[in-house]
């Protein structure tokens, strides 16, 4: 069968995708810088772990490996394939009862663990952000002003980074503190592992496309989509406060960062590509937090899926970037820079304790929350950077801020209201 060559690729998507194409070459020079035929490389790098791992569970599935199955391998297959449950879903009611701990303990305690939270993640990402810049816009090796060095390209490696150090850091606490009895099939990690590189993906690269009113309404929006996902994959049921505080919440940011933010941004024309990334990101990020939010449904601990959803990050990204090459010429440009490998270092720490907090919060609070603090961490830095520089805030920034603060209290007034009512009525069904 004869070989199909990866330099027919770009042919295959000028024919297929003309429109797109031609978009691109107004933006871009080269096939290889094509949006579309990036995606489709890593889409095939991934697909060399999906397709084999996905054949072989279904093969121990249908063949009833559970019962049959012995040998040597058999508890890996057991724990990668079926996991380690009782038939019945054993660990819901344990997921239930840590996810709802408030109802029973302090509010006062819940809002503590809500600020504990709030802060580990904006001081985690507001650092990771200032990082990640300066790594992707700026040269390294350039002695003198005149001299440009060599940039940094392959976002992807800088990923495999921060998942390799995450994934250190959580199997060395699993290893030296206890955890919960592992319940979950090892499998079922790797949907938020796609989901996740998949996302950083479509993030980078819609930046090139967008402007950025755009990114900033997608970003302050991203509330709702979560919500709607939530019902998706874990059947959840919002009421109609939650569901009115997040349009507001989402009003309110957009408002601040429009208003608020200096005009120094470059004028990217929104094309229909970035559209289709955007559209991409949000769909693959609201995926990601529902689902971590479904498999807390079973027996673990925040660490413990730190530990699955890096592992399979790490398998996705480093067999796409062996398959390009890219691996050994971005090992290579930190050894020519030792500045980059620090930054590089520095950058996944950050990562690593904002994904101890992610996972954290979403595990207390759930998808839905967690993407509220997110969101209002975009609204927090220019806020900081008002106080801190002497920048004015306009009218309608804050006005924005003030929608926000109403948003909020409504929702934890709401709430109150909701867990006082279900207080009462539980004498009553005592009664009765």
């Amino acid at each position: 069968m004869p070989s199909f060559s990866w330099r027919a690729w770009p042919a295959l998507v000028l024919l297929l995708f003309p429109s797109v194409a031609a978009e691109e070459s107004s933006l871009l020079e080269g096939w290889h810088d094509v949006w579309l035929f990036r995606f489709l490389v890593n889409i095939l790098g991934y697909s060399s772990i999906i397709i084999p791992g996905y054949l072989l569970i279904s093969y121990f599935k249908r063949t009833n490996y559970l019962e049959t199955g012995s040998g040597i391998c058999y508890p890996v297959i057991k724990t990668c394939v079926f996991g380690s449950e009782a038939k019945t879903g054993l660990c819901d009611d344990v997921s239930v009862a840590s996810r709802n701990e408030g109802d029973s303990g302090s509010s006062v305690r819940q809002i503590i663990k809500l600020i504990f939270c709030a802060a580990g993640l904006q001081v985690s990402y507001l650092t990771w952000g200032v990082l990640q810049e300066r790594v992707m816009t700026r040269s390294y090796g350039a002695t003198t002003p005149e001299e440009e060095g060599e940039r940094f390209k392959d976002s992807q490696f800088l990923v495999f980074m921060n998942r390799i150090l995450a994934l250190t850091v959580s199997g060395l606490w699993c290893t030296l503190f206890k955890q919960p009895r592992h319940g979950a099939p090892m499998y079922k990690y790797s949907f938020a592992s796609l989901s996740n590189i998949m996302s950083s993906w479509c993030q980078y690269e819609a930046l090139k496309y967008i402007s950025f009113p755009t990114q900033v309404l997608a970003k302050a929006s991203k509330v709702i989509p979560v919500m709607l996902m939530g019902k998706i994959v874990s059947h959840k049921s919002y009421e109609y406060w939650e569901y009115f505080t997040a349009v507001l919440i989402s009003v309110g940011v957009s408002m601040f960062l429009l208003s608020s933010t200096p005009s120094k941004h470059p004028s990217t024309v929104t094309t229909f590509s970035g559209i289709i990334i955007l559209v991409g990101y949000i769909v693959f990020d609201s995926f990601t937090s529902n689902w971590q939010d479904n498999l807390f449904k079973h027996k673990m601990s925040s660490v413990q899926m730190m530990f699955g959803v890096n592992l399979f990050s790490c398998l996705f990204t480093v067999g796409s970037l062996l398959e390009q090459g890219a691996f050994f010429d971005s090992l290579a440009f930190m050894t020519r820079h030792s500045e980059f490998a620090f930054h590089a270092v520095l950058l996944s720490v950050c990562s690593a304790c904002g994904q101890l907090f992610i996972f954290y919060t979403i595990n207390q609070f759930g998808a839905a929350v967690f993407t509220i603090i997110m969101t209002l961490r975009q609204a927090i830095a220019i806020l900081l950077s008002c106080f801190l520089y002497g920048h004015a805030v306009t009218i309608v920034g804050g006005f924005g801020v003030a929608v926000v603060f109403l948003a909020l209290f409504l929702r934890v007034y709401a709430r109150s209201r909701m867990k006082s009512g279900r207080r009462s009525a539980q004498p009553l069904a005592q009664k009765v």
